[in-house]
């Protein structure tokens, strides 16, 4: 596999926590984020529930300290949140010592915040200034900034698998001598326009998603942010970094199937899984849990289990979860915080539960593991598929 890649710090904002230990608690406890609306305005209130974190914009801005917020949309202001606890989790006071990038996803952008302007901004010429934060790139360079990084910046939107996608492109630099490490992964914040535009595709449920049920209706949509720290065994043998576990493995495939269904016989989640199985050079018989994509939609479950089945054979996947029932679906951050859950579970040697199950879903023999379950684990796949068919696995590993 050539030079490995270490993990040395991570951070994360969710609805179930507003730090890892948080995250880590709930997750054991079995306590979920999905509530009613209650943060923004939108005629959805009250029928839709989503993974909010519970905090507004306000009381972020003072978490972080910031005597200047520049016009911060809320997706920027939950990656500075997360960046900080990574930094700091890897120990690291002088970000600029080594060759240091951001690479950050998003695909809400700003518009939390240019939504709300929208019919203004020909008559009060004074909004315009929010115009440029909608772009995805604003809340990179601002996070940047925060965090005083003077290196590359660069900015990923490859829809739901788009944290999977920065923290594979942080190793492949690392790889090829670009930069000695990269704070990698993702944010996004709700907004009206995303939870109005799945709630017209008709993949939201009214109640709590129920990842791989044969019941399962839909998504919670969620909000958060995550990102770990990636470096070069050069820095970790120097520095005598404490390491959280390695990126083994990472695949990318494209389905070309559809706009925003997975193909039917799950050909992108194949290729995905089988290249990252090659790149770490694991047999796959040595994966011991897999963090399920599981988003509860009627497609993704059913393409994503024929998937695995492709991969591991008849009756021989690995112990599998969802965690998408404990936060909602977060878009591009979701590769993010479900890397961060897969640490965890290589920390502590847990399986995380899969929510809301009930039923077993009727195409194939498959059980999520529904309880929380200690065993020893050295290798977790976790899976992140976006629309457009761009699917992604990353291999967690302990050594």
């Amino acid at each position: 596999m050539g030079q490995k890649i270490a993990i040395t710090g991570m951070g994360i904002i969710s609805s179930i926590g507003n730090n890892v230990e948080e995250n880590l608690n709930s997750l054991q406890s079995g306590k979920h984020g999905i509530s009613d609306i209650q943060l923004f305005e939108t005629r959805h209130a009250g029928h839709i529930k989503i993974g909010e974190i519970k905090l507004s914009n306000e009381l972020l801005i003072e978490k972080l300290e910031l005597k200047d917020a520049k016009n911060a949309t809320r997706t920027a202001l939950l990656g500075m949140v997360a960046a900080k606890e990574a930094i700091e989790s890897a120990g690291i006071s002088d970000i600029n010592e080594y060759k240091t990038g951001l690479i950050s996803s998003t695909s809400v952008g700003g518009m939390d915040v240019t939504e709300n302007y929208f019919y203004t901004y020909e008559e009060f010429p004074d909004k315009q200034k929010y115009i440029d934060s909608h772009d995805a790139g604003n809340s990179s360079l601002l996070i940047a900034d925060y965090l005083g990084l003077k290196g590359m910046v660069s900015t990923i939107s490859t829809a739901c698998s788009s944290a999977a996608n920065a923290i594979m492109m942080g190793a492949r630099l690392i790889k090829n001598g670009v930069l000695d490490r990269v704070i990698v992964g993702g944010t996004d914040a709700l907004s009206k326009f995303t939870l109005n535009g799945f709630n017209t595709l008709m993949i939201l449920t009214d109640s709590y998603n129920t990842p791989f049920d044969n019941d399962r209706k839909g998504l919670n949509l969620g909000e958060a942010a995550a990102f770990i720290v990636l470096e070069s065994e050069e820095i970790v043998k120097k520095e005598n970094k404490k390491i959280l576990g390695y990126l083994s493995g990472y695949g990318n495939a494209n389905d070309a199937h559809h706009q925003t269904a997975s193909s039917e016989n799950g050909q992108g989640a194949y290729l995905a899984m089988q290249k990252a199985l090659k790149v770490s050079g694991l047999a796959k018989e040595k994966i011991d849990y897999i963090n399920v994509h599981g988003t509860a939609t009627p497609n993704n479950d059913l393409s994503e289990g024929i998937a695995m089945i492709r991969i591991f054979g008849e009756g021989k996947v690995p112990e599998f979860s969802s965690t998408k029932a404990f936060t909602g679906h977060t878009l591009a951050a979701a590769a993010g915080i479900e890397a961060v859950y897969s640490l965890l579970a290589l920390q502590n040697n847990i399986i995380f539960p899969n929510l809301n199950f009930k039923t077993q879903m009727a195409e194939f023999d498959l059980t999520p593991v529904t309880e929380l379950k200690e065993k020893s684990i050295n290798h977790v796949l976790s899976n992140s598929f976006g629309f457009g068919g761009n699917c992604s696995t990353l291999i967690f590993s302990k050594s």
